[in-house]
């Protein structure tokens, strides 16, 4: 589910504390580290859980259609299929499911008054009555929650149920998308447990990650000496601070990563300055990397295998 993008987001946040606070000692920062990977599938659970309850609101909304003494030829035809239909019930009859989300206390964690609010304003779209007095199969459920849940993460008060649950949402949200997405295409699925296919893998989160974090930690007086001279009228210590973690980062990836191609590397730095630095970091960034690339080329340090790898 992590991808490495976002495992050099989090370091480069570490890195950050702890310049701001040296008192942060190493050991804390790996806990850090650890809390974070664990953050990212509750997180996605999370998402899962908030999307099921949204949906339920539509079996109390069939009822007060239902129980209208003038009702519409559009409340007669109301079902609450968008909760009942095979890929929602995949998740709310998943008993395995269920148990996480309530040892996690989800329940605890949302707003009732803003679900619904969340599907009552979902539940005036033409997308939505449209699928209602259709004789929708699979793909017509699954396109509806799909646009459902792009509706969700433009609403403020779905994003607000996020941010105040997890403070990683932002960070962590296009990645979280793209699994959730990816959930809801494999449903039905007779595999009660395939949600423990998203628990991040070892190689993003620990051959790479902790791996990253150690050595950026260990080593940064010796990966410093390297960016140092390539400063040259720079004054290191008055760079933006995310620029020198940046650099360190991409010094890191460089020497202590072979199969990491070091153009992969200075494109992914690059992206991140443009990203969470200043507005001429990106240029900045771009020009320094590519002049310490080329001098660890020429001086035989750049030792890569594997350059064909996309990261």
């Amino acid at each position: 589910m992590l991808s490495r993008r976002s495992v050099r987001v989090k370091v480069m946040q570490l890195l950050y504390t702890q310049d701001r606070d040296d008192s942060i000692s190493e050991k804390e920062l790996v806990s850090a580290y650890s809390d974070f990977i664990e953050k990212s599938y509750e997180l996605f659970l999370f998402s899962l859980y908030v999307l099921q309850e949204i949906c339920a609101c539509s079996k109390e909304d069939m009822i007060k259609r239902q129980s209208k003494h003038l009702p519409s030829d559009y409340d007669k035809s109301f079902t609450d299929k968008i909760y009942s239909n095979e890929i929602i019930a995949g998740i709310h009859g998943n008993g395995y499911l269920q148990k996480l989300f309530e040892r996690k206390g989800f329940a605890n964690f949302i707003n009732a008054d803003y679900i619904s609010k969340i599907y009552d304003e979902f539940a005036k779209t033409d997308d939505y009555k449209a699928y209602i007095q259709s004789d929708a199969d699979r793909e017509a459920t699954l396109d509806l929650l799909l646009e459902m849940y792009r509706f969700c993460r433009q609403n403020e008060y779905y994003n607000e149920i996020l941010e105040d649950a997890f403070y990683n949402w932002l960070d962590d949200k296009s990645l979280i998308v793209g699994s959730v997405k990816k959930y809801l295409k494999a449903m039905p699925s007779d595999n009660k447990k395939m949600v423990e296919e998203f628990i991040p893998d070892d190689e993003t989160v620990k051959e790479f990650g902790y791996e990253l974090l150690n050595k950026s930690l260990d080593k940064r007086e010796d990966h410093m000496n390297f960016i140092i001279p390539v400063l040259e009228n720079w004054d290191h210590e008055r760079l933006a601070i995310v620029d020198t973690i940046l650099l360190r980062l991409a010094i890191c990836e460089m020497l202590e990563f072979p199969t990491i191609p070091g153009k992969v590397t200075l494109n992914e730095y690059v992206e991140l300055a443009k990203q969470y630095s200043t507005a001429k970091s990106k240029e900045f960034i771009n020009g320094i990397l590519d002049k310490l690339m080329k001098d660890l080329e020429s001086s035989g340090k750049l030792n890569k295998a594997g350059r064909g790898l996309s990261d």
